[in-house]
């Protein structure tokens, strides 16, 4: 969906939720991720009154991420950052949860993307390895960093350069994290400690591997040895690992195979051990109210990911984009939004902002990774187009699509 809901089961199922203080997460498990566009900018859309904070007389912004990517208030079921941004610069934003697996989201907006129309949406925000492919087919607009002084200030080395985009041009790091395994230390006490261990007799059919078929090749690619990170590899890595997954998928030891919403099936037990993305294990336990889930960093390492903002060619946003940007750049702010999704936070102060706010999760390093934690983190090469499209392929091909 590219606009706030207007159809009237879905609104009376918001409003619901809103009444009855649902948490976010029983929220999307009840509507559907991308059934509605939540927040208060999106939700004040509906209404006559117009926006709910600020004025909206400095324009609006239409914003695509993912679930549990902004700092959300049970209590108010706002999203509190963002409101601020709102009331400081009267930007109207609509923020949408709309996207659970990136080649989803963008077949989702190909046809607008190809044909320079209105997608829905004036800012993405996408995995890199993803992002490329935009970029290449010139589908984007590129930034000013001029309008931006803290993305100069502010953005920490470790994403600072892309292979596609070394100054950062096109693409500005929200986000970054780590893919790595998860266990349920209560209904699996034994755990994990490697991509193999999920293929273990007690497991089957209670395993979960992501869509994302780089996070999940590159985390088998690992454990057999191959250095993700440099132009050594190419076909015979990339179809011996594929051979490991189509295995186990065939002989029903995955239950699975899901973008974010992987995380309603480890809440539900139907999935005791999988593939996971680092904060969202932090939050499902934060929302538990303690360690149920144990997020392990394979003995063979980690994959890397990072999100960026990315304007579509069509954006009708451009300055807002880069307010609303700058903004999450600031350290107080970005402490603010790592405090609840628990990812690498991109910006260099976030740490020391964040041991004024919370000194516990400033020693945090799946938040803020040690020397230890970086070296057992690796970045897959950038594929080509090529690849990329043949491995897509092959890979959904294993997935039965």
């Amino acid at each position: 969906m590219r606009n706030a809901p207007t159809d009237p089961v879905i609104a009376e199922l918001v409003r619901r939720a809103r009444s009855t203080q649902l948490t976010r997460r029983r929220l999307f498990q009840g509507i559907g991720l991308g059934a509605a566009a939540v927040g208060a900018a999106s939700l004040a859309a509906c209404s006559p009154s117009g926006p709910a904070y600020g004025d909206g007389s400095a324009g609006k912004l239409r914003w695509a991420s993912w679930t549990y990517y902004l700092d959300f208030d049970e209590e108010t079921q706002d999203f509190t950052s963002l409101n601020e941004f709102m009331e400081e610069s009267n930007i109207e934003v609509e923020y949408f949860e709309d996207i659970d697996d990136n080649k989803m989201f963008m077949a989702k907006v190909k046809d607008q993307l190809k044909l320079g129309q209105d997608t829905g949406y004036d800012l993405f925000t996408l995995t890199d390895s993803s992002l490329i492919r935009l970029w290449e087919q010139e589908q984007l607009t590129a930034f000013d960093r001029a309008l931006m002084p803290n993305v100069d200030d502010q953005m920490i080395e470790l994403v600072k350069h892309s292979s596609f985009d070394p100054d950062r041009e096109w693409s500005i790091p929200y986000q970054a994290g780590m893919t790595g395994l998860v266990y349920n230390s209560q209904l699996y006490p034994k755990g994990i400690a490697s991509v193999s261990d999920l293929w273990h007799p007690d497991l089957k059919g209670k395993v979960s591997l992501l869509s994302e078929q780089d996070d999940t090749l590159g985390l088998i690619m690992l454990e057999q040895g191959v250095d993700i990170t440099g132009d050594g590899w190419g076909d015979d890595e990339f179809f011996a690992a594929l051979d490991v997954a189509e295995e186990h998928i065939k002989n029903g030891d995955v239950y699975t195979v899901k973008g974010n919403s992987y995380t309603q099936d480890l809440q539900s037990g139907a999935v005791l051990a999988g593939m996971a993305w680092s904060g969202d294990v932090a939050m499902l336990n934060e929302e538990e109210g303690e360690e149920v889930w144990k997020f392990v960093v394979p003995e063979a390492g980690a994959t890397l990911f990072i999100d960026s903002f990315c304007l579509p060619e069509s954006t009708a946003a451009f300055d807002q984009s880069h307010a609303l940007i700058d903004y999450y750049y600031e350290p107080e702010v970005a402490a603010q939004v790592a405090e609840y999704v628990q990812y690498v936070t991109p910006i260099a102060g976030a740490r020391e902002a964040m041991a004024k706010r919370n000194p516990e999760m400033a020693e945090n390093t799946l938040v803020f990774p040690d020397e230890e934690m970086s070296a057992r983190i690796h970045d897959m090469r950038t594929l080509t187009a090529q690849e990329d499209n043949r491995y897509a392929q092959a890979y959904q091909k294993i997935l039965g699509n």
